[in-house]
């Protein structure tokens, strides 16, 4: 069986869409559990409605505590065999569900991934090959290579489906942004396959407000994954310390992409971001696996701190 957690919100005009397109999977034998997180709008209502009559739907509400809390009340009473996370504001193809449990099946791999689409609101997704669409077979070292040189692996929890048994013992950090990348390499660690195959089944919305598309100082916190992840690997597996360096570059360009560059609360920003940039660019430049994208903004580092963050901003 397969569980589909969706952390809850105050998305009251998003939810019916995420959960009728799990609702609508060609694949049947799933469970879905609805984490109301505290919201304060029509969101638990919804959850509970869709929960009458329908015993594949749980809901679990529980006080606000972030999406990282919500998922692991999800964890905590999930009864499938293998789990997905989907958020409220995003849904998937009908074959979602089918495709990627096939492919576990077929590989034996303990991750399948699928791609995605990313939607402005009122856009409509383009149309999915779902007939043999290709598969990309990585073994523990590949992902991890590709998910920190960001290629075609990325670090998200979703557009995915896990062998529950990788959260045994592991959690999402609460009260933090981007946990997911704060959990992607223990998770790694604990497979030996992961596949990935070339379909855009998970429809990712940008949504106006979002906290990934607000800046903020918590925001941040991405330098402080990499920061001590750079430093567990260092110790425990220094063979991937060149793809978190290129991450870590990658998070520093692009907060200096994002950041008010006039705003005095922002400088001890600027500061730890153009300080690991000097520090790392000579060892970046020469990794052939870094991404074009890094490597140019590492020439204009060159140039000084005030070209880099003009020539970034500008286009």
């Amino acid at each position: 069986m397969l569980s589909v957690i969706i952390p809850v919100y105050n998305v009251q005009d998003y939810l019916a869409r995420c959960v009728d397109s799990v609702l609508a999977q060609t694949y049947t034998d799933l469970e879905i559990i609805l984490v109301d997180d505290g919201s304060i709008d029509e969101s638990g209502d919804m959850c509970d409605d869709y929960a009458t009559g329908n015993e594949r739907i749980r809901v679990v509400h529980k006080p606000n505590g972030g999406l990282s809390d919500a998922r692991n009340a999800g964890l905590d009473v999930a009864r499938g065999d293998y789990v997905t996370f989907i958020d409220a504001d995003d849904y998937v193809h009908p074959q979602f569900a089918e495709l990627l449990m096939n492919t576990i099946a077929t590989t034996g791999a303990q991750i399948a991934a699928c791609t995605w689409q990313e939607l402005n609101e009122g856009s409509t997704p383009r149309k999915v090959k779902t007939h043999k669409p290709a598969c990309t077979i990585y073994t523990q070292e590949g992902a991890i290579r590709s998910v920190f040189y960001q290629q075609r692996l990325n670090h998200s929890a979703c557009s995915r489906i896990f062998e529950t048994r990788l959260f045994n013992e592991l959690r999402f950090p609460e009260g933090a942004l981007y946990e997911d990348l704060a959990i992607i390499y223990p998770l790694l660690k604990m497979v030996d396959k992961v596949a990935l195959i070339k379909a855009p089944m998970y429809y990712y919305m940008h949504r106006p407000g979002s906290i990934i598309s607000t800046m903020s100082l918590r925001r941040t916190q991405v330098l402080d994954h990499l920061e001590a992840l750079e430093q567990q690997v260092a110790v425990e597996a220094p063979q991937y310390l060149p793809a978190v360096r290129s991450r870590h570059m990658s998070a520093c360009f692009n907060m200096l992409r994002l950041m008010p560059a006039s705003d005095p609360k922002w400088q001890p920003t600027k500061q730890r971001c153009w300080q690991y940039v000097k520090n790392m660019r000579n060892l970046c430049i020469k990794d052939w696996n870094v991404r074009l994208k890094n490597k140019a903004a590492i020439l204009l580092s060159y140039l000084g701190i005030g070209f880099l963050m003009w020539a970034i901003n500008k286009k």
